[in-house]
């Protein structure tokens, strides 16, 4: 399977350099080569662009944190009960549902252009996958363990932990990984517009500069940095639900 992919990625390489070749880079496409030598030589080497990397990452973590936890919380709240996810659960599909870009000035209103706007835009993309994720796990969880767990004096605390935490285990971390990516896609989408630095901002400029080749190479580091969150939110399942495997091994 690794090699099959790393063949994939090989071919895919050469056919792009072939491709992108005649143009020498100077379209709206480079080669391979070419963005390498980009990364190295201007991305990676200029200071200001090292800065806006670690600067975006550390904006688009924090959003993740509290979009996880506030959707978490929310969820619980929302999905513990029937009557309140009758009330609640329509209005949370609802506010999905708006696309979220279109609250961008407001939220440039409320927090101006700094970082606050951007965790707060990435927030406001992360945390709904979460909530109707837990909120449609905690379907899942059968009202007569809640019961017994409660009449043999298990605390509030442990129920969630060991009844309804096994139960919403998948929901909530495909709610995890969906959200990983939304983030990424709200903070890097507020510093395009409402933004002078991060990585979205100095994306913008290559763009409208008609320089593809560190365009590229920015946009390769974001895969990068989307790829391995996702593997560490992979990673946080595993370590969870360890017991999922062990019971159908």
């Amino acid at each position: 399977m690794l090699a099959a992919r790393a063949a994939i990625l090989a071919v895919t390489l050469v056919a792009w350099e072939v491709a992108a070749r005649p143009t020498g880079g100077a379209d709206l496409i480079a080669p391979p080569s070419a963005i390498a030598q980009a990364l190295f030589a201007t991305v990676l080497r200029d200071g200001a662009i090292r800065s806006a990397i670690l600067f975006t990452l550390f904006e688009v973590l924090c959003a993740y944190a509290l979009a996880v936890a506030g959707g978490l919380v929310l969820g619980l709240a929302i999905g513990s009960t029937e009557m309140a996810r009758r009330s609640f659960y329509p209005v949370v599909l609802l506010l999905y549902a708006i696309p979220q870009v279109v609250m961008l000035p407001l939220v440039t209103l409320v927090f101006g252009i700094g970082p606050a706007a951007k965790i707060a835009f990435g927030f406001s993309h992360g945390v709904f996958p979460v909530l109707v994720n837990v909120i449609a796990g905690m379907r899942n969880v059968n009202p007569l363990y809640v019961r017994a767990a409660t009449a043999m004096g298990a605390q509030r605390a442990d129920i969630i932990r060991h009844v309804m935490f096994p139960h919403m285990a998948t929901s909530f971390f495909t709610g995890l990984r969906l959200a990983m990516t939304t983030t990424l896609l709200g903070v890097i989408l507020a510093e395009l517009y409402v933004s002078t630095a991060g990585v979205g901002y100095f994306t913008k400029l290559f763009a409208e500069n008609f320089d593809p080749a560190p365009l590229f190479a920015l946009i390769g580091i974001l895969a990068v940095m989307a790829i391995a969150l996702n593997e560490l939110a992979r990673s946080v399942e595993r370590r969870f639900t360890h017991w999922r495997t062990a019971s159908t091994s």
